[in-house]
């Protein structure tokens, strides 16, 4: 077998393992959202078929699954309905982040703006929040509707955030952790909490369980910045370099941005020009794998990745003989292991 099929293997074969013990959870999960298909209008129902085919490894309601966990390994009916809350709110932003992108593939098929146009794609996700939200409304409590339109907010405050800073070479470390923090990690956050929430756990388990998933989302970000850079495109499903023809400071970008010398100066005004029709983004994005092996930069992004998923898992430690952290625990492990794919340690 060569060696690139292997590491396809590979991923395949752990992104199955991790998925296994929630096999049952998320056939349910399927047949709920399928389900949901007749809730929209005619008008729109094959787009939204579209994009729920369209999905990746629907890390969120893993988080909530394995928040939610029972002994017996029971699927939680009321954990089944939160997940496809939260799944939809995660599509619905990856419908405007596509727009916001100017992405053509996600999960290796066209995305919606490219297929229908940004117009019609606006008003997809929109439709999915609203969607999402309704579902949210039908529990007895309040509590899911208000935790999930709160984090929906927190999510859309972070994309106006990022979308006001695209371009903004000066923007800070504590500046970029605040945005990913609304924008990505908020959805790890609510996932884990609504999760807990459901099975009754004690409220400091829930905060910690809460605490863990928003560190999981910071790291996950942080990986998905260096995939942008370091993936391969055929493996990782989606458009590549979208963050440099964007005008996206990521984590990498600042940090090679506080090195502009020599080589990464060369690098990062490629990338910034990188959105020219003249400009060969295969060689911009080579020019800057160079620079961030060669001045450390992807160590070091690697080393703050670490301490995230390692903050994570400090949350979870009073906890660690439950099962639910135990699976929790394993879903870390699979990112830290997703990071190794693209960004080995040298």
């Amino acid at each position: 077998m060569l060696a690139t099929d292997q590491k396809r293997s590979d991923a395949l074969t752990s992104v199955a393992a991790i998925m296994e013990p929630v096999s049952e959870h998320m056939a349910a999960l399927t047949r709920f959202l399928d389900g949901q298909v007749e809730s929209f209008e005619p008008e729109v129902r094959d787009m939204v078929r579209y994009c729920l085919v369209n999905q990746g490894k629907r890390i969120r309601p893993m988080l909530l699954f394995f928040s939610n966990w029972a002994a017996d390994g029971s699927v939680n009916h009321d954990a089944v309905r939160a997940a496809a809350v939260v799944e939809l709110v995660h599509l619905a932003t990856l419908v405007h982040d596509d727009i916001l992108d100017d992405a053509d593939i996600r999960h290796n098929s066209d995305t919606v703006s490219a297929k229908w146009g940004p117009h019609v794609a606006v008003l997809l996700g929109d439709a999915l929040f609203a969607q999402a939200l309704n579902l949210a409304s039908d529990f007895p409590t309040v509590e899911v509707c208000r935790a999930v339109s709160a984090s929906t907010r927190r999510v859309c405050a972070g994309e106006i955030r990022q979308t006001f800073e695209r371009g903004n070479a000066a923007l800070s470390l504590d500046d970029y952790f605040h945005v990913i923090d609304l924008k990505t990690a908020e959805l790890f956050k609510v996932s884990c909490f609504l999760g807990a929430h459901l099975a009754g756990f004690e409220p400091a388990v829930v905060e910690a369980y809460a605490e863990f998933g928003r560190r999981l989302g910071v790291a996950y970000q942080i990986f998905d910045d260096m995939a942008d850079i370091l993936g391969d495109e055929t493996k990782i499903g989606k458009t590549l370099g979208t963050d440099l023809a964007s005008g996206k400071y990521t984590l990498p970008l600042i940090l090679l941005q506080h090195r502009v010398e020599g080589q990464a100066k060369e690098a990062l005004n490629a990338a910034k020009q990188s959105t020219d029709a003249n400009t060969d983004q295969s060689a911009v994005i080579e020019s800057l794998q160079n620079a961030l092996r060669d001045l450390g930069i992807q160590e070091e992004v690697s080393e703050r990745f670490e301490a995230e998923l390692a903050a994570g898992d400090a949350a979870l430690a009073p906890y660690v003989d439950r099962p639910s952290a135990q699976r929790l625990l394993s879903l870390s492990k699979f990112v830290r292991t997703q990071m190794g794919r693209i960004a080995p340690a040298s």
